[in-house]
């Protein structure tokens, strides 16, 4: 027991040296609902506000809801926070991905979301790429 608890407590420290903040447990067995604004992808079949509920099944207007469902159930296996912004004192690359702008807002693993993403550097590019395909493949 005491080792468990010491390898968890390793996890855990090694995990946020890594620049990651572990996640408790989804706080209740309800699907996680998120509403995702896209504007300026260049692709009007992917601008919008779609909606997204992970569950049993995939359900909601998003138009990649499956594989969609399956990326966020893949990165709360991982543990991190996909929604944390880039922190302020992160050098990033001054690479512009382009004018795309989108908007999460919803529940995800028992928590609040509500997190704005661009492609205005080489951080906030990456942090886009990590959730596609909740948000849409763009071209810079």
């Amino acid at each position: 027991m005491l080792r468990s608890l010491v390898l968890a407590t390793l996890a855990t420290a090694a995990a946020g040296t890594a620049g990651l903040t572990p996640l408790p447990p989804a706080l209740s067995s309800s699907p996680d609902t998120l509403t995702v604004t896209v504007e300026k992808s260049g692709d009007s079949r992917t601008d919008g506000t779609f909606r997204l509920a992970c569950g049993e099944r995939a359900e909601g207007d998003h138009p990649a809801a499956e594989v969609a469902c399956g990326r966020l159930g893949r990165l709360a296996e991982e543990g991190g926070d996909p929604f944390r912004p880039v922190p302020r004192d992160q050098m990033c690359t001054q690479v512009y991905g382009g004018p795309a702008l989108a908007h999460v807002t919803g529940v995800w693993r028992g928590r609040e979301v509500d997190a704005r993403f661009s492609r205005a550097n080489g951080c906030e590019i990456d942090r886009w790429k990590n959730l596609e395909p909740l948000l849409p493949l763009v071209r810079g």
